[in-house]
């Protein structure tokens, strides 16, 4: 079944509020996240294939910023039945998509959904994988080593934490570079200038990204003893990162 057309900034607005993941996001979001990251497809196969491989019978997979549950959906054919998901989101509406879209797709599955704002931290039990995909962008910079530290506390040892992130070049001139090719793809999958400007207004203040290798410090500085990069187009980046 083919996804409600994202129109969330196809009309003018007078003020552009910050982004927020509500009702009307939440039921565009499969359309959206697909025309706005490269790649999308691509890169939940690549986060399932690597997720099946670290996750143990008898653990848990979290998926923090778990959204409309397009992960757990893909990853729930590759792993043992004992294996529990547990999606965190702090948007009832994107917790909602998810237990429906669960519902359908992995209905014998043990499923637990929890209504948090990770900004405050999270509590990780007998992990094998944790999943940030495109989160990390939205958390408070200053609460980031935090949540990181909490997921490496989490994870069993040999655990793998998998990340997605909106990233920024490593210079200025990279950076207007990859900016550009961004929304020439924005462009290219529908998106008309009006909803490229009115959604990056409303992003300004939300999303705040890292660069590529300060993402990479990060991880490395909560412990983690091994970390790669496995996908990078331009401005987006996915990291695996193992206890």
């Amino acid at each position: 079944m083919k996804p409600p057309s994202d129109k969330v900034y196809d009309a003018p607005r007078e003020a552009v509020g910050d982004f927020t993941f509500d009702k009307a996001v939440a039921t565009v979001f499969d359309d959206m996240v697909s025309r706005s990251v490269p790649f999308y497809s691509e890169i939940q196969r690549m986060v399932v294939e690597q997720a099946a491989d670290f996750a143990e019978p008898g653990s848990s997979v979290y998926d923090l910023g778990c959204s409309s549950g397009t992960t757990f959906a893909a990853l729930h054919p590759f792993v043992k039945p004992d294996v529990r998901f547990v999606g965190v989101d702090n948007s009832e509406p994107m917790l909602d998509s998810c237990r429906e879209k669960l519902a359908r797709e992995a209905p014998d599955r043990q499923l637990r959904l929890v209504n948090a704002d990770i900004n405050e931290g999270v509590l990780i039990e007998d992990a094998s994988v944790a999943c940030l995909i495109l989160t990390l962008q939205f958390i408070r910079p200053l609460r980031r080593e935090k949540l990181i530290a909490d997921v490496y506390r989490g994870l069993r040892p040999n655990g793998a934490l998998i990340m997605v992130e909106k990233v920024l070049g490593e210079d200025s001139l990279f950076n207007r570079l990859f900016i550009k090719y961004y929304y020439e793809m924005k462009r290219r999958h529908g998106y008309s200038e009006m909803e490229i400007s009115q959604k990056r207004e409303a992003l300004e203040n939300v999303l705040i990204p890292y660069k590529t290798l300060e993402n990479r410090e990060l991880l490395l500085g909560a412990g983690f003893r091994s970390v790669d990069v496995f996908f990078k187009w331009y401005n987006f980046a996915g990291y695996i990162a193992v206890k």
